[in-house]
């Protein structure tokens, strides 16, 4: 019989990340009745705070009691019709199966097929847009984050290659793991339909996936036939302006979303930005001490909330994960599809610390030498810990400056 494992687990997934004490406090209160006269004084704030989060003047947002996967439902159903053909940049897990959600909803699914390791590549989505003179295409959905692959897309770009086109398709795009992590500008970039759910960058349990959409998305909903219920954008529209759902929302959730939007503005979202591309630089000098690849070709591609850390030839990555979970107490990201076993994800987004992802990186040095991977002992860590010195102490050097 296995016994207790003492102190904490160390969660290192990219999401489900870990939930701040003060978050867990927050979420820690009785039911209350949904409907009555006080419950908006706590449900009409949240929209503008996550419209800062987005970083949208005129997009609407919308709370779902779901997953981030009912989000993606929400944006397609209440903007496409069957038939409809939308193109989709494929290059990861969740990309393939935001694609396979449209098609089963009778959309027209045109993909256009990345080398797993790359992102959405705005030549080709540009090249397809001029082409489609007829304006066939109605929508062009993009994953901002892939996380099965640790690579972010230049969404930016993206928009560019729209405009180049003069093509009307909406841009959709699935920020679940970007949002309140990596820089995310919906009307910068012209993003019709963004996309997050709340157990990432959020920094909160799984439970809510969270839509903003601009008016140009709001207005083809009166067009658009898919057949929606739960997730019908109308209902929202009529009951969330006076602070009311249209269901029973999840009450300890939208305590917790209110706590976490106040921490998240309290540090300041830029320093939220440049704290996880600091993690995520310290991750990438420990990767390369230990004389491994990241799925991630190049550095343009590199994310910042999640490395995808490829094994050697020979090894399984999944013995990796399963050795640092029973020995070390460590939870480490599985290679998914077809990087099953081929590597191990360290996730480094939300409420996270420079000590905190030494023990995670100490971990997965660990259990790769377990499990036989020849690697130099502390050589990541130690490559860690002066990769954090020498960017803190620029820091502390620019700021005597100033």
């Amino acid at each position: 019989m296995a016994g207790r494992k003492p102190g904490r687990n160390f969660l290192f997934v990219p999401g489900p990340t870990n939930v701040p004490d003060r978050i867990l406090r927050a979420m820690h209160v009785v039911m209350e009745d949904h409907r009555s006269s006080d419950f908006p004084k706590l449900t009409i704030p949240l929209y503008e705070e996550l419209k800062k989060i987005f970083k949208t003047k005129d997009g609407q947002v919308v709370i779902f009691p779901s997953s981030g996967t009912g989000a993606w439902e929400a944006a397609i159903t209440n903007t496409r019709s069957p038939g409809d053909k939308v193109l989709i940049a494929r290059f990861g897990q969740f990309s393939h199966l935001w694609g396979e959600l449209a098609r089963r909803h009778g959309l027209d699914v045109i993909a256009q097929d990345e080398e797993w390791g790359t992102g959405a590549n705005p030549e080709r989505i540009e090249e397809a847009l001029r082409a489609d003179q007829n304006h066939e295409i109605k929508g062009v959905l993009v994953v901002h984050n892939e996380t099965a692959t640790g690579v972010t897309s230049d969404v930016a770009a993206v928009r560019r290659a729209l405009d180049a086109a003069k093509h009307p398709a909406l841009l959709y795009v699935d920020g679940v793991s970007s949002i309140a992590s990596i820089d995310f500008r919906m009307d910068d970039w012209g993003v019709d339909l963004a996309i997050t759910g709340s157990q990432k960058g959020l920094m909160l349990p799984a439970g809510l996936g969270i839509l903003a959409a601009s008016q140009k998305a709001l207005a083809q909903m009166k067009d658009a036939k898919c057949t929606r219920c739960y997730f019908d954008l109308a209902d929202h529209m009529r009951t969330n302006p006076s602070g009311y759902f249209p269901y029973t929302p999840a009450l300890p959730l939208l305590y917790g979303l209110r706590e976490s939007l106040a921490m998240l503005q309290e540090e300041g979202l830029d320093n939220v930005f440049a704290r996880h591309r600091h993690l995520a630089e310290g991750t990438r000098a420990a990767v390369k001490a230990w004389g491994l690849k990241l799925c991630a070709k190049e550095p343009r591609w590199h994310s910042n909330t999640v490395s995808a850390i490829m094994v050697p030839q020979g090894f399984n990555g999944a013995d990796v994960i399963d050795r640092a979970f029973r020995r070390y107490n460590l939870a480490l990201g599985a290679g998914l599809s077809q990087m099953a076993g081929k590597l191990f994800r360290i996730g480094h987004l939300g409420d996270l610390n420079e000590l905190m992802l030494l023990g995670g990186i100490a971990g997965a040095e660990m259990a790769m030498r377990d499990v036989g991977i020849e690697i130099v002992p502390g050589s990541g860590v130690a490559a860690a810990e002066e990769q954090f010195r020498s960017s803190q102490g620029a820091k502390e050097t620019r700021i005597a400056a100033e």
